[in-house]
């Protein structure tokens, strides 16, 4: 549905985006812009796109794919709403930054466009990632294009947007605490005495087949726990040290504060 595909920001997830777009749609028309115009070529280079200015793919593409910071926004799309407003063929216009509503993409671009937002998290530049999207303004045949263009970055799952700030605090922000309980599951390894790059190993690979184990079963993971903990055993010992600690409680409260960030930050 979309032929022509413009990136307006080339940073790590713009980057990631565009290869997962590349993927699902070859004979695309790809376009890049970026204040580092070298990063724009790069990625042109490499994906087979076309490196240009913002306004050439405001003017150009069916899909406008918003990769700009937050606080950069309003001012990068009200030098773009001219070229926007020109336009005779529709456009939509899809954001990924935190914060800024569908409404307020809209103001900001200075028309009644229709508008596809994603909070993608760091995963997606592997292939597994999570990608939550809404709309306003968006066909159904819109949507369901732009969902099959992400599909190659991993789940994309649409919600409603008044979710998307909690979607933010679990998978957005989620990746840094898995990172920080592999970091310690690998050092309690270690203190153990396995060697530290086995210790990490075998650690992330737990991780993933646990994740993997719930995904395919779909049993809840109090369920998986309670088959692992045989009375008396060294499983069942381990978990009664985290429960001292309160790492459920702590877990909760670290999304409910990133979820409270996420509030003040719009």
């Amino acid at each position: 549905m979309f032929t022509t595909i413009g990136f307006i920001g080339c940073g790590n997830m713009g980057g990631a985006l565009a290869r997962a777009v590349r993927t699902a749609a070859p004979g695309a028309q790809l376009f890049f812009a970026n204040r580092s115009a070298e990063k724009a070529e790069a990625l042109a280079r490499e994906l087979g796109g076309t490196a240009a200015d913002n306004e050439t793919l405001a003017r150009t593409c069916s899909l406008l794919v918003l990769g700009v910071k937050p606080q950069l926004m309003g001012q990068m799309l009200a030098g773009l709403a001219p070229v926007l407003a020109a336009r005779s063929e529709r456009v939509v216009l899809l954001t990924m930054a935190a914060g800024l509503t569908t409404q307020t993409i809209r103001d900001m671009a200075g028309g009644e466009y229709p508008v596809i937002r994603i909070m993608p998290n760091t995963p997606v530049s592997v292939g597994a990632g999570v990608v939550q999207l809404c709309s306003l303004g968006a066909t159904r045949e819109e949507t369901r294009a732009v969902t099959a263009l992400l599909s190659g970055a991993g789940l994309v799952d649409e919600l409603e947007e008044s979710l998307m700030d909690a979607a933010t605090a679990l998978s957005g922000c989620g990746p840094a605490f898995v990172d920080l309980f592999l970091e310690a599951l690998s050092a309690g390894g270690a203190a153990c005495g396995l060697p530290e790059d086995k210790a990490l190993t075998y650690a992330v690979h737990t991780l993933l087949g646990a994740a993997r184990l719930q995904q395919e079963t779909g049993l809840p993971p109090a369920q998986l726990r309670q088959a692992v903990c045989s009375p008396g055993g060294a499983t069942i010992q381990g978990v009664y040290a985290l429960e001292q600690g309160e790492l459920t409680q702590t877990v909760v409260r670290a999304v409910e504060a990133a979820y409270k960030r996420a509030l003040e930050l719009k």
